[in-house]
């Protein structure tokens, strides 16, 4: 952090809640290798096609596998397959690996790691399984009965109820992290709803309003509604309202020039209002991770500065982890990000490296010497040549 004057640490948590403290991919997208430590909140930097969205997609991938509907398989198909996935700049060692370590208040309880590849026939099998809990082992795969019967290693375990029974809760953990980029225009379709659950693009928005009893939703958005006063000082109340056709809305009253001020629904909400208020509630609405992509999209700059306050305040009663993916150097100038929350991701031609903000010497000497964090970090994220970028897709 900057040397000049003690800095603010928001989004520290005392929680016993899990979360991710480690992430190591080995061939995944971008990313022929990386290890990279994770905190409460992490921001990645880097440029476009640097990866960004894919590391923030080996989390939900973990969920994907023990998602109703999903699986392994599965996972790796709407992938386009295995091929798409391996980094290009993977050789020898083909094999794709995603490996975490989950915490629990600060202490590493879990340890899971799965290493995949395709067979004869393109179709993905797993190369390894590893289940570590409390430092002792308690699944190894290829096991006995995967080399009896090979087609077992279409399956990981984790996905199977029959067998996860003692590591369970890591299940349940990956079930739980949810991926959040709220597109408004969905928000304010009148039909949005049609059954979707949990949509990453906030079509259920106001239907998880709703569905939330009166006393938790009205105490939410009233958090919500202090915390939006940064970016939309006019907003007075939040409330949740039916029409005469009694269909639920988002509704806020704005002070103006009248003495009661107007009401306005969320079809009428701004694309940068409408982002803020699901990204809040989504802090608000879970405990297992929160990957959020681009918040600052649709916002003014000085309004970007203080989404890291926001969710730090929305944090502190969740205890929710949250990874951000962003360009805007705007969202670096809040006082209370420490370098070790921030992840640089630099494109190269043998894959994209990550490296946390506070392992460069050089940043540190330069924050000593009055430089800001937005400064240092975001001409740190720049690729060393067009051809880097031509390597990889984002």
């Amino acid at each position: 952090m900057n040397a000049r004057s003690p800095r603010r640490r928001t989004g520290t948590v005392s929680g016993s809640a899990y979360r991710f403290s480690h992430l190591h991919l080995e061939n995944w997208r971008n990313f022929r290798h990386a290890d990279v430590s994770l905190q409460r909140r992490s921001f990645l930097f880097g440029p476009n096609a640097s990866g960004k969205s894919n590391l923030l997609d080996a989390f939900r991938f973990l969920n994907e596998i023990v998602s109703v509907g999903g699986g392994f398989e599965e996972a790796v198909a709407k992938r386009g397959g295995v091929s798409k996935i391996r980094c290009l700049a993977a050789r020898q060692k083909p094999d794709i690996a995603i490996g975490v370590k989950v915490s629990d208040n600060g202490t590493d309880v879990w340890e899971y790691e799965l290493h995949f590849a395709q067979d004869n026939q393109s179709q993905p099998r797993i190369k390894k399984e590893r289940v570590v809990r409390n430092g002792r082992q308690i699944v190894a795969r290829p096991n006995a009965d995967d080399k009896r019967d090979p087609e077992q290693l279409r399956q990981t375990h984790l996905e199977q109820v029959r067998v996860n029974q003692s590591f369970r809760d890591l299940a349940n953990f990956f079930r739980s992290v949810r991926y959040l980029h709220v597109v408004p225009q969905l928000v304010r379709d009148p039909d949005r709803y049609r059954g979707r659950e949990d949509d990453p693009f906030g079509w259920d928005l106001v239907e998880k309003v709703t569905s939330t009893p009166k006393r938790t939703r009205e105490a939410r958005l009233n958090r919500i509604r202090d915390a939006l006063r940064v970016a939309v000082p006019q907003l007075k109340e939040l409330e949740l309202w039916y029409d005469s056709r009694h269909i639920p809305h988002l509704r806020g009253r704005y002070e103006h020039w009248r003495a009661q001020g107007a009401w306005q629904t969320e079809e009428a909400f701004s694309d940068g209002t409408l982002r803020l208020l699901g990204l809040l509630w989504s802090v608000l609405d879970g405990s297992g991770p929160l990957l959020l992509e681009e918040p600052e999209m649709s916002l003014h700059p000085e309004v970007v500065r203080y989404i890291p306050q926001m969710l730090a305040r929305m944090q502190q009663r969740t205890g929710r982890q949250v990874m951000i993916s962003s360009h805007s150097s705007d969202l670096l100038r809040d006082d209370g990000i420490g370098l070790d929350e921030v992840l640089l991701l630099r494109p190269a031609a043998e894959g994209t490296g990550v490296q946390p903000a506070g392992s460069n010497a050089e940043t540190k000497l330069l924050l000593e010497a009055g430089a800001m964090l937005d400064e240092i970090i975001i001409p740190r994220t720049r690729p060393t040549s067009p051809e880097q970028l031509s390597l990889f897709g984002k």
